[in-house]
C-alpha cells in the first residue's frame, strides 16, 4: 500500500484525447515514469523518447505528496469547482495519468476515489498491471516497453514509432484502437502518415490532441 502519493499536478479540464475526448474530467498527474526519467539529458537513451509531458517533481498546480484520502478529497473539490447544484449528482470523472501512474496507483487510492463516486480512467504505457476498480483503461504502448496488459478499453498508439509490433497489438483484447500523430516539428507529416495508416488498417481510427487544438490544459 502506498502511504503517500507523489503528484506532479491535478486540475479540472476536458479530456483531450481518445474515445473520451471532450468529457469534463479531473486530471491527476503522478510523478515518475519507468520508461524515461524526465531529464532532457537522458531522453535519447530512454525507451520512450517522445514524451511531451512534464512529470518530474511535485511542484505543479495542486501538486505535492498526499495520502489516499487527501488526494481523493482534493480531486472531488476540483470536480465541484464551478458546478451548478443541479449537476452535482452526475458521477465525477477522474483521469489518472503521468508519467506512469501505475507505479503508484493502488487499491487504497481507488477505494478513496470511489467513496466520492468517481468513475476512474487510467492512462498507462501497459508495462504495469492494472488493479481492480479502474473503470476505463487506456494503454499507450511504447516500442521497447514490455507490455503486460492484455485487455482494456482503448489502445492509443502515438505514431510513428519504429519497431512497434502492430500485429501483436491487434491480437490484444481492447475495445478501441486509436492512432495519434506524434506532436513534434514534423506534426503535419505525422498526421498524414497516421491518416494513411487508418486507411490501410480499418480496425484503427484517428485520434488527435483536441486539447491542444482548442487551447486547454
Amino acid at each position: 500500500m502506498n502511504s503517500r502519493y507523489a503528484v506532479k499536478e491535478s486540475f479540472l479540464t476536458l479530456q483531450g484525447e481518445g474515445i473520451q475526448a471532450g468529457r469534463r474530467a479531473v486530471f491527476i498527474r503522478f510523478a515518475g515514469c519507468n520508461l524515461w526519467n524526465g531529464r532532457e539529458a537522458d531522453r535519447e537513451q530512454a525507451v520512450c523518447r517522445f514524451c511531451d509531458t512534464d512529470f518530474v517533481g511535485i511542484e505543479g498546480e495542486n501538486g505535492g505528496r498526499f495520502s489516499a484520502r487527501e488526494l481523493a478529497d482534493q480531486a472531488y473539490q476540483l470536480w465541484l469547482g464551478g458546478l451548478e447544484k443541479r449537476y452535482q449528482d452526475i458521477p465525477p470523472f477522474a483521469v489518472l495519468t503521468g508519467g506512469e501512474p501505475l507505479l503508484q496507483v493502488d487499491n487504497a487510492l481507488l477505494e478513496a476515489l470511489k467513496m466520492h463516486g468517481f468513475e476512474i480512467a487510467i492512462e498507462t504505457n501497459g508495462t504495469q498491471p492494472v488493479p481492480e476498480g479502474v473503470d476505463w483503461v487506456c494503454m499507450s504502448p511504447k516500442a521497447g516497453g514490455e507490455i503486460v496488459l492484455e485487455k482494456g478499453n482503448e489502445i492509443k498508439l502515438v505514431w510513428p514509432q519504429i519497431g512497434i509490433d502492430i500485429e501483436g497489438l491487434e491480437q490484444l483484447d481492447f475495445d478501441h484502437y486509436l492512432i495519434q500523430p506524434m506532436d513534434s516539428d514534423q506534426s503535419e507529416a505525422h498526421l498524414q502518415e497516421a491518416i494513411a495508416f487508418v486507411m490501410k488498417r480499418p480496425l484503427w481510427r484517428l485520434s488527435v490532441q483536441t486539447h491542444k487544438l482548442i487551447g486547454v490544459k
